[in-house]
Formats: structure tokens, C-alpha cells, sequence
């Protein structure tokens, strides 16, 4: 437990978090939303800080990103709680359980938060196994941004690349805490539709496009990702309003379009057919993205990086797996069109 950065003090020992834009005011002993930002006597304290409920070694493609470092390992950390409550969330049973304030009173015992994870920890496990990349995932970051940015200074120091695997819902403020030391991110974008964001993950769509807009322009490498839900956000009209968007902003952003799988609290959809992917990989294209990829259904055709000038295959995967990359320092060998990302 340490005390938070991103909060204001208010009168009456009320306090207002400043990590998401859910910007919650907390009564003293109360949490916020997330379950995991506490007000105790006035001041705001991150409850995990220090502590991982699930740390493992991925490829960086797993999160997914396909232009940063590809083929190259991540340690993978996260904590508990989220700030949505995503019907679909695979990962329901670390992000949700303390929104649950029937939960509290064992959710409160140290045991529960996770191993001891210091940030000193991490890096030096990077180091001693030469793995380059820390990603912060599983759950959203955002909410345990303080225990995620003393990580990223430290790997920072030595080299070692943070990257995040988020919902886009952070403040400025926590951006601008965070920026000196993110070296990409992938960001979701769940839907184009407000009333999904509002009925299906409990937030709201124009801080995520403002967000993704932002990082863009502050030159923060990033990738952007949507799950395609039968019925809810696959129509033709849906997905070419996320493709004009990213398109709007640069043709260059990665769109990785991710097949559904029930989960958590939508049983009662089929997972997403093959052809609705296709569908919107063309309506990509259409709209002028260059790099768009399938997800969760393995075809090395729909994973492999493609150089938009000439068509040359430049990286060639097989779920999540790089089987070639023909890039030389970043460009086509063929016409030597460089290509965006970091290599």
C-alpha cells in the first residue's frame, strides 16, 4: 500500500481520484470504483502497489503488438480491479471481484492482493533473463498507475521498454505521468457506439477517442484493438466508423480486429465467424488503414505485416508466433518503404 499521486483532497476528508476519467470523490474508508484506490483519513492510497495477481513471460505479440519489437518476450504483470465492468472480460476474475463491495471485507486481507512484486523485483528479473520488454496487462493499468510508473522509471534507467495494454479511459494527468517512460501501447476501442460503452463496459466512448488521438500525437508508438461482438458492435456502418476514425488520424495505426469468444456475462452470444473478421479487414482497407490484422483465429495471411507500397510480405506470423521477418532496419527490402513502429 502507498499513498496515490493522482487524487485531490477536497473538503470533509473527501478526496477525488484523478487516474481515470471516472475522476470518483471518495468518502474516507470507501474506495473508488476500481475496488482498488482507497481513502483513508483524507489521503488516497493505491492498496496493491507492489503487489501482481499474475505475472508471466508473453511474446509481445500477445498484447497484441505487431510493430513493436517483433518477436521479442514481455514480462506481463497485473494487479486486481478494473474501472469498467466489461460484460465480455476474459479476465473477469481479477478485474472484477473488488467492485464487489459484498467482497470487501475479504478482499482487505494482505493475502489477496497478490505476491510481492517490487518494482526493484521486476527490473532485476528482467535483467538476470534478458527479457527487454515490461508489459502492463491483464488488467487495466491506469488504475495502479503509480505502482506501474515506479516499474518504468527504474526499466527505463536500464534500458528495458514498458508498454501498456489498456482500455484508453486514463486522465491527462495520468498521461502526462506516464509519457517520459512508455515506449508503446495498445489501446481498445470497444465499440463506436456510446450506448455499447455505457450498457456493456460502464464508460463512455469520447475520452477513449480522444485518448487514442492524443497518444498518436505525442509520438507514443501505439496499436489499436476490437473485439467484434456478434450483434453488438459488428455492423457494417459500426466498424467503418472505427476505421474512418483511425484512418482520420493516420493511416499507420495498426488495427488489430479480435474474434469474441463467450465469456463472463455474455454467454448467449456464438463466438465471431471468421467472415465478419474478413468483412471488417476489407472495410479497413477500404477506408485507408494499412496494417490490419485478425485476432484469435490463427491465418498467417490476415497476421503478416504487408508493405503498403509494393505488397511485399515483410513479417510472417502464425498465431502470435513470428515465422519470418524480412525487414532491414525497418524497411522493405524490396522497394525500401519504411515502415512505422519500432524495430
Amino acid at each position: 500500500m502507498k499513498e496515490a499521486i493522482l487524487y485531490k483532497k477536497l473538503k470533509d476528508n473527501l478526496v477525488q481520484c484523478l487516474a481515470c476519467h471516472n475522476k470518483c470523490i471518495i468518502p474516507e474508508g470507501q474506495y473508488g470504483s476500481c475496488g482498488i484506490r482507497k481513502n483513508i483519513k483524507g489521503k488516497l492510497y493505491l492498496i496493491p502497489f507492489g503487489k501482481a495477481v499474475a505475472i508471466n513471460i508473453d511474446p509481445i505479440e500477445k498484447k497484441p503488438l505487431f510493430h513493436f519489437l517483433p518477436g521479442e518476450k514481455a514480462l506481463s504483470l497485473g494487479t486486481l480491479g478494473c474501472n469498467f465492468s466489461c460484460k465480455f472480460c476474459q479476465n473477469w476474475d481479477i478485474s472484477q471481484p473488488p467492485r464487489d463491495i459484498r467482497l470487501r471485507k475479504q478482499i482487505e486481507t494482505l493475502d489477496y492482493w497478490g505476491a510481492e512484486w517490487s518494482p526493484k523485483k521486476i527490473v532485476s528479473y528482467c535483467q538476470t533473463n534478458k527479457i527487454p520488454i515490461i508489459a502492463y496487462t491483464y488488467n487495466e493499468p491506469t488504475i495502479w498507475t503509480e505502482y506501474a510508473l515506479a516499474i518504468m522509471k527504474l526499466a527505463h534507467q536500464k534500458g528495458i521498454k514498458n508498454v501498456w495494454v489498456s482500455n484508453g479511459y486514463m486522465t491527462l494527468e495520468t498521461l502526462n505521468l506516464i509519457r517520459p517512460y512508455l515506449d508503446a501501447i495498445n489501446v481498445d476501442l470497444k465499440s463506436f457506439s456510446n450506448k455499447f460503452y455505457q450498457d456493456i463496459t460502464g464508460g463512455q466512448v469520447d475520452p477513449v477517442k480522444e485518448n487514442i488521438k492524443m497518444i498518436w500525437q505525442m509520438k507514443i508508438w501505439e496499436e489499436v484493438t476490437t473485439l467484434i461482438i456478434p450483434g453488438l458492435n459488428d455492423s457494417d456502418k459500426e466498424l467503418s466508423q472505427i476505421a474512418s476514425f483511425l484512418a482520420g488520424i493516420s493511416p499507420d495505426i495498426p488495427w488489430h480486429i479480435s474474434a469474441f469468444y463467450p465469456a463472463y456475462k455474455i454467454k448467449n452470444k456464438p463466438p465471431t465467424p471468421k467472415e465478419t473478421l474478413i468483412k471488417a479487414y476489407n472495410i479497413g482497407k477500404k477506408k485507408g488503414l494499412h496494417y490490419i490484422y485478425l485476432g484469435n483465429i490463427p491465418d498467417s495471411q490476415y497476421e503478416t505485416t504487408y508493405c503498403p507500397h509494393c505488397g511485399q510480405p515483410l513479417i510472417k506470423r502464425w498465431g502470435m508466433e513470428v515465422i519470418e521477418n524480412k525487414l532491414v532496419n525497418g524497411h522493405c527490402p524490396k522497394c525500401g518503404t519504411k515502415i512505422p513502429g519500432v524495430f
